[in-house]
């Protein structure tokens, strides 16, 4: 059992408040591993091959949440990761359009 505080160093707030479960990391691949704690360079393995988001590398690391939060925000200011907004929500579907369409294919 490690304590939450091990990982981070002792940081218990992330620098970055707009992290959240849904935030997408992509590591970026021109940044150099070397020098890297072994979380963080375990982190970095994991978002390797392809986007993951916030929630998949704190299962993947085994680490509540709130410290990966704080693991993310030290790699993103450093330029290690690279972390986007999950797509948005879609808006509402407009039933009359798709009424019209498929009245149209119909008649087709």
């Amino acid at each position: 059992m490690v304590r939450p505080y091990t990982p981070t160093g002792g940081t218990a707030v992330p620098a970055r408040r707009s992290l959240d479960l849904a935030t997408l990391l992509i590591a970026n691949t021109e940044k150099p591993l070397a020098g890297l704690d072994a979380y963080s360079s375990r982190l970095m393995q994991l978002c390797l091959p392809g986007r993951l988001s916030l929630a998949e590398v704190s299962a993947g690391l085994q680490l509540p949440a709130a410290v990966t939060k704080v693991l993310v925000a030290d790699l993103v200011n450093s330029g290690h990761l690279i972390s986007r907004d999950p797509a948005p929500v879609a808006h509402a579907t407009d039933l009359n359009l798709l009424r019209r369409i498929i009245h149209g294919l119909e008649r087709l």
